[in-house]
């Protein structure tokens, strides 16, 4: 039973009457009557009231949506009584904070079901986080005639909406296609190098290398002819998507593991638009999601289902067990992409006495979600110029302890990151570190560069 407004109304309105007792007898006898009449009217009320007992709540299936985009999440909910009163009053929807409910406010619906009948309810959902956001019940509140009073009853109504990975990045697609087209496209590479494909023969130009020269071709047809190649298709591509700890630090108002993901979708559609194959391999102790042999226009809806429901483990991640898996999956050459934060305390002790292992056969590029604060704190150094009176007395005084502590700080953990970049290149690796907004970008162009190249 739930007590509403008019309820605490009417006890309040027992003043008058408890004031006016001791005119006509005790003066506890008007406090009593009047509180006769409360309960009386609450419990009148109250068996008046329709049963949320006979409601039968169903929802309907929500189809997945982005993070930050609108999403209505309908329910049904049925009179299963032949007979009986209507049920009047309210109904929450129960979505969690991160569901981002905006209407109506806080999910609460007015409620006029009568017996045998049906109503549909609609909550207009717009999600603050990524992943499966779960409701699991609604609550009914059954208000009698008198508004006094109300039964409420808490009925089962599981569901979920998934919130996809928003793929902010995409925006960067078009330039990335336009620069692989230039590659890969109506010009082809002219010029002869390790891992490309031949494309086609055409007439000798000045400056062409002699060792493209196809002398069947020139005997054919009397004139100088070269092959022309271009970047090699069909090669692998795996992404490996470190979910362990390092992965649950914060850039801005995101995980790491957020804008790593971005970047893999960027990547994952400019490599399928190449004619490559991408897997995605999602693991810190023990494998989170993998994706096999998807190719585009499938690629992208698969990455993204498989990647919605990641979250940072607390664990370390287990490069050896990496190491095992990337063998089993890639038994040639590929190239592979490591989306892992280069962490000087973690990567040391676990990625980089396995890292050799890995460049020895495939092409490895490393991505890291640097973080732009640690540049704003080494930049917080502390002034001490100055003229005159003003300048010696700061002398005097000194710099701001605090400052220059936190620049210290700062300039230690940047030159720990790039000697530990450093030994990441001399293993044979390509790195990109760069903050959430310039990783997808770069890291598609470190790919192109390696394709152009033919390393891969």
């Amino acid at each position: 039973m739930a007590l509403t407004g008019r309820w605490v109304l009417l006890v309040a309105l027992g003043v008058v009457p408890a004031a006016l007792a001791p005119a006509v007898g005790p003066w506890w006898s008007g406090v009593v009557a009047w509180a006769v009449v409360v309960v009386v009217a609450t419990a009148a009320d109250v068996a008046l009231a329709g049963s949320p007992r006979s409601l039968e709540v169903r929802r309907e299936e929500l189809p997945p949506v982005r993070l930050g985009e609108p999403v209505e999440a309908p329910l049904v909910v049925l009179s299963t009584a032949a007979r009986g009163r209507r049920v009047r009053g309210w109904l929450r929807d129960a979505w969690g904070p991160s569901a981002g409910v905006t209407s109506p406010p806080g999910g609460r619906h007015r409620l006029d079901v009568p017996a045998g009948e049906r109503r549909r309810l609609v909550t207009h959902l717009r999600p603050v986080r990524r992943g499966d956001r779960p409701v699991a019940a609604v609550v009914v509140r059954s208000v009698g005639p008198l508004g006094l009073a109300a039964r409420q009853r808490t009925l089962p109504a599981p569901g979920r909406v998934r919130v996809l990975p928003p793929f902010t990045s995409r925006r960067h697609l078009p330039a990335a296609l336009e620069r692989l087209r230039t590659l890969d496209g109506s010009a082809s590479v002219q010029v002869r190098g390790q891992g490309t494909e031949f494309d086609s023969l055409r007439e000798w130009v000045d400056g062409d290398d002699a060792r493209s020269l196809d002398w069947r071709a020139t005997a054919r047809r009397g004139t100088p002819v070269v092959r022309t190649w271009r970047p090699e298709r069909d090669r692998r591509v795996l992404v490996v998507l470190d979910t362990s700890r390092t992965s649950a630090a914060r850039t801005g108002d995101a995980p790491r593991l957020d804008a790593a993901m971005d970047a893999a979708l960027l990547l994952a559609a400019l490599a399928g638009a190449a004619g490559d194959r991408v897997d995605l391999l999602a693991v810190d102790r023990e494998v989170r999601a993998s994706v096999v042999g998807q190719r585009p226009p499938a690629l992208l809806p698969a990455l993204v289902q498989a990647m919605a429901p990641l979250e940072p483990a607390l664990v370390e991640a287990d490069w050896p067990a990496v190491v095992a898996q990337v063998r089993r999956r890639m038994p040639h050459r590929g190239l592979l992409v490591l989306l892992t934060p280069l962490e000087a305390a973690a990567a040391e002790a676990s990625l980089l006495p396995v890292l050799s292992t890995l460049t020895a056969k495939h092409a490895v590029l490393v991505g890291s979600v640097a973080d732009p604060a640690l540049d704003a704190l080494a930049e917080e150094r502390p002034s001490t110029q100055g003229a005159g009176r003003r300048g010696r007395a700061a002398r005097a005084t000194g710099p701001d302890a605090t400052d220059a502590y936190t620049a210290a700080a700062g300039e230690r953990t940047r030159l720990e990151r790039a000697a530990l970049t450093a030994l990441v290149r001399q293993a044979g690796a390509a790195v990109v570190d760069a903050g959430p907004e310039q990783l997808p970008p770069r890291l598609a162009d470190a790919y192109l560069a390696l394709k152009a190249a033919g390393r891969l």
